[in-house]
């Protein structure tokens, strides 16, 4: 493919990659791309296998489902795996991998263009011998960038305030997060979560939960706080004044304001709150927010989003898979893209 955009000008262009095709990846494509909540103006590329796309399009129809688009009205980016029938899992993981791969290389041919993944199995892509925590780190690596963060971000149908939550730490065993967690590692999120947040914002107002119940309580539940999470929290909002801080903040306590903020529009707002482990800020944004989360790679050259849910294995192929956190990716990739200040730069 060779369509090289100069102009920011261009068409807007959203670049799909399908997932893992065993999963629910190819219905919830098909399923969002009929909304009317879709932006106009977009051209849609969609990365992976166009025979099951096809595929699934005509199961869908069998099925009786009626929402849903031709995946012939839009272009695709054909990529044939070859395929073992004894390992499928493998196959499909191997599959999914490339598809990603390909996305990233087309979306930085363009200046006016974001990246919509598809969810994938990441024991299928370990099966297949590619070893990534998830598709987040497979970003950085492509795009040669030595930090990223995945950021969770939703958007009130109620009030229109977006809710961000950072993680400091994502995928990796509970027991393992005190030894991850540092002060290096604390100013490097609020570094980026400051830096995305100032696109949209000139003064952004950040919190940071703490990471033991009431943050510690002066070291009876946990020395994380006292040892250091405290000083280096009133160290970074020191060093950056342009930057509303707070925290830690205790975690029980921490997304209260979250709640208000999304259901009640006369209610304080905030830019965004930095979790020190992937449960501790999933569990309120996926309770608050239900199927309008979206997983955001920020640190990029460019937006990234993702539905925020995996791949449905036990519904694939159903017709049953709900399609709105899909519809909100593409969405936020618009979004955030066009009211930013920053146009990617490839």
């Amino acid at each position: 493919m060779n369509n090289k955009s100069n102009s920011i000008e261009d068409k807007f262009k959203i670049i799909i990659s399908v997932g893992d095709e065993s999963g629910i990846g190819p219905e919830i494509i098909l399923k969002a791309l009929f909304s009317k909540e879709i932006p106009n103006n977009v051209d849609f590329i969609i990365v992976g296998s166009k025979n099951n796309l096809e595929k699934t399009y005509k199961n869908l129809k069998t099925l009786g489902v009626k929402n849903i688009v031709d995946p012939n009205s839009y272009q695709i980016y054909d990529i044939e795996i070859p395929f073992e029938i004894n390992k499928q899992k493998k196959s499909h993981g191997n599959a999914s991998f490339f598809y990603l791969k390909k996305a990233i290389e087309l979306v930085q041919e363009y200046t006016n263009a974001a990246l919509v993944t598809g969810p994938i199995c990441k024991k299928s892509w370990a099966l297949a011998g590619h070893n990534y925590s998830g598709q987040t780190e497979l970003l950085a690596e492509c795009c040669q960038v030595d930090s990223v963060g995945m950021l969770f971000t939703a958007k009130s149908p109620i009030t229109g305030w977006r809710f961000n939550t950072l993680l400091a730490t994502t995928h990796i065993p509970l027991c393992e997060v005190p030894k991850k967690l540092s002060t290096n590692l604390i100013y490097t999120k609020l570094d980026l979560f400051a830096r995305f947040c100032k696109t949209y914002v000139k003064k952004p107002l950040l919190k940071v939960a703490g990471l033991n119940p009431h943050a510690g309580e002066e070291g009876l539940l946990g020395r994380e706080e006292k040892d250091w999470l405290n000083n280096a929290v009133n160290s970074w909002g020191e060093q950056n004044k342009e930057v509303q801080l707070s925290g830690p903040i205790s975690p029980d306590t921490c997304w209260n304001s979250s709640a208000k903020a999304w259901r009640e529009k006369t209610a304080p707002t905030h830019d965004g709150i930095l979790a020190m482990y992937h449960d501790q800020g999933l569990i309120p944004i996926k309770v608050i927010a239900l199927n309008y989360s979206v997983n955001t790679t920020i640190g990029l050259p460019f937006i990234r989003t993702s539905p925020d849910h995996g791949t449905g294995f036990d519904i694939a192929g159903k017709g049953l898979a709900q399609s709105q956190s899909m519809v909100e990716a593409i969405k936020a990739a618009f979004d955030l893209t066009k009211n930013s200040r920053l146009f990617n730069t490839h």
